[in-house]
């Protein structure tokens, strides 16, 4: 039978991949988020029970930037079988390149009053870098945060890919990659904050980053951002390059075999993954109003391989459901009892290993399953007639 994915318009293959109730439970987060958020931000008061309060908007929207790095984690480790202990780098770089922009928005009103970041004025740098050029344009902001983590992926995937490093050697290397960069954006002299980054943001095209219109419109494109990423997921996933990709996956010697060229697919994915982790990164950065090294931790990128694990790696949705789970009790956990929640990160990645293995949408889909009758109790057709006589 011919294939005819390739003269299918995109439109109609982006459509294609969620079925009638994928398209309603997205219209639903979309109404929430674009209709009903606002609402009760906006129109009731502090004191009723029903307003959505500022920080919990921005919770809110910083769990949403983490659950599309988390959906992002899974296109490349649950359906290409491509382990990252590295994507907390790519979050990060979209992050520096959209606060540069946010920085060159300050102005004069820093501690300083001077043209630069204050940070550079205290540094006794007299002009800025030569790669902070374009930084006060907001279209080039936007393009470098994605652009940037990109190119850095698509270098470092082609070599590695090309070598055929994959495994437990792959990871390590993704690990030693950011552990890398951490270090030397912690340094002053790269130009980029040093161990205190960047901070005390005012403005975002000429309007207040603190005002609850900026805030809410902020939300709103944090959520479209997931959105989009779960129907391109879904797409890529229901086409043909995603059932290569997964018998890349289960069996990468087979599809050398009959011809196919590993490296192009995962190279793909790969790139793709950084790109919409460096967007969600552009997107968290004026929400939390800092951006610093920390994020490049090893522990930040290996929180991102537990959320996917949590949530159920191979199901798109459930990344989602991971991040907010493990996020939601970060914030919890770092409260009321802070001195703990290392244990208890790590005992949840332990108790999903042992009897979670498809995660929280493994235990959904095992739930939503009719009890299988007991040996012994199930009536044939003569007895039921029977019965019934």
């Amino acid at each position: 039978m011919p294939d005819t994915s390739a003269r299918t318009p995109v439109s109609v293959r982006l459509l294609a991949g969620l079925d009638r109730r994928g398209w309603l439970g997205l219209g639903l987060v979309a109404l929430i988020a674009w209709v009903l958020v606002p609402m009760a931000h906006l129109m009731l008061p502090e004191g009723h029970p029903l307003h959505v309060s500022t920080y919990l908007i921005t919770l809110i929207g910083k769990i949403v930037c983490y659950a599309v790095v988390a959906v992002a984690m899974d296109l490349i480790w649950g359906f290409g079988g491509i382990l990252s202990l590295g994507h907390g780098l790519f979050f990060a770089l979209g992050g520096y390149s959209f606060g540069m922009y946010l920085m060159r928005q300050i102005g004069r009103e820093g501690s300083y009053q001077s043209d630069l970041p204050d940070f550079m004025v205290f540094l006794d740098w007299k002009e800025l870098p030569w790669y902070w050029g374009g930084s006060d344009n907001f279209a080039w902001a936007l393009l470098l945060a994605v652009a940037l983590p990109g190119a850095v992926a698509w270098v470092f995937g082609f070599f590695a890919f090309r070598s055929r490093i994959k495994g437990v050697y792959f990871s390590i290397i993704t690990q030693a990659l950011t552990y890398a960069a951490m270090l030397l954006f912690f340094r002053n002299e790269t130009g980029f904050g040093g161990n205190n980054g960047f901070t005390d943001f005012k403005r975002i095209l000429g309007y207040s980053i603190t005002a609850p219109e900026t805030r809410l419109v902020l939300f709103g494109l944090s959520v479209a951002l997931l959105l989009g990423t779960i129907v391109l997921g879904k797409s890529l996933i229901a086409s043909r390059f995603g059932r290569v990709l997964m018998a890349i996956r289960d069996a990468e010697s087979r599809v050398m075999f009959i011809g196919y060229n590993p490296l192009h697919y995962k190279l793909f994915i790969w790139t793709l993954s950084a790109m919409l982790c460096g967007l969600a990164g552009a997107l968290y950065v004026p929400q939390v109003g800092i951006i610093n090294p920390s994020e490049m931790s090893v522990a930040n990128s290996i929180e991102i391989a537990i959320w996917c694990a949590v949530g159920g790696r191979g199901t798109l949705i459930g990344p989602v459901f991971g991040a907010g789970i493990v996020n939601l009790s970060k914030s919890w956990f770092t409260v009321s009892f802070p001195e703990y929640w290392l244990f208890f990160l790590g005992a949840l990645f332990i108790l999903v290993t042992l009897f979670l293995p498809q995660g929280v949408m493994g235990l959904w889909a095992r739930l939503r399953q009719p009890a299988a009758p007991k040996a012994g109790t199930a009536e044939t057709p003569a007895t039921a007639q029977g019965a019934q006589s």
